[in-house]
């Protein structure tokens, strides 16, 4: 049985929460809060690329999150041009200065993602190791005592008995 990715959950709300953060945050900067139902279908959108963060291993990487956030952007952008939110730029186009906002926050959030990753999966990994019953205390070994050398630990004992005793011949 193959155990499941424990920083999956983690990397899959980071990247919605991220998505959403961006894409209303940055607009919201720019021209105003958005609408409603901008809002409410920004967040459907991240919590539908925050599923398949969690469910796909390509996105363990940065180059993977970035490929996932910038998508997120993008639709978001859409999303909000579709519900009448007013853009920096004419039309829906970005202006340069929006689109490097949201590639160095894209890249940014790739990488801090990407870390935290790593960082759950490895105090996962610790845990578990730790939390992995032990047997204490040790069970006791048996000394197999059929040898013709005496046992190291019986060699003082030894030495300190006498093994003087009466002449051969006076026992005759």
């Amino acid at each position: 049985m193959r155990r499941p990715d424990p920083a999956a959950r983690w990397r899959g709300t980071s990247a919605a929460l991220l998505t959403t953060a961006l894409a209303v945050g940055a607009h919201g900067f720019a021209a105003g809060p958005p609408s409603g139902a901008g809002i409410a279908l920004a967040v459907v959108l991240a919590g539908t690329l925050g599923a398949v963060a969690a469910s796909t291993k390509r996105t363990r990487g940065v180059p993977g999150l970035i490929v996932l956030l910038a998508a997120g952007q993008v639709l978001g952008h859409l999303v909000f041009a579709m519900t009448g939110h007013p853009h920096g730029g004419a039309g829906t186009l970005p202006t340069p200065l929006m689109a490097g906002a949201h590639a160095a926050a894209v890249a940014a959030g790739a990488v801090l993602i990407a870390a935290g990753d790593r960082l759950c999966r490895a105090l996962s990994t610790a845990v578990r190791a730790l939390s992995v019953p032990s047997s204490w205390p040790p069970e006791p070994v048996l000394i197999a005592t059929t040898s013709d050398q005496p046992l190291q630990s019986l060699l003082p004992l030894l030495a300190s008995v006498s093994h003087r005793g009466p002449p051969v011949g006076a026992l005759r």
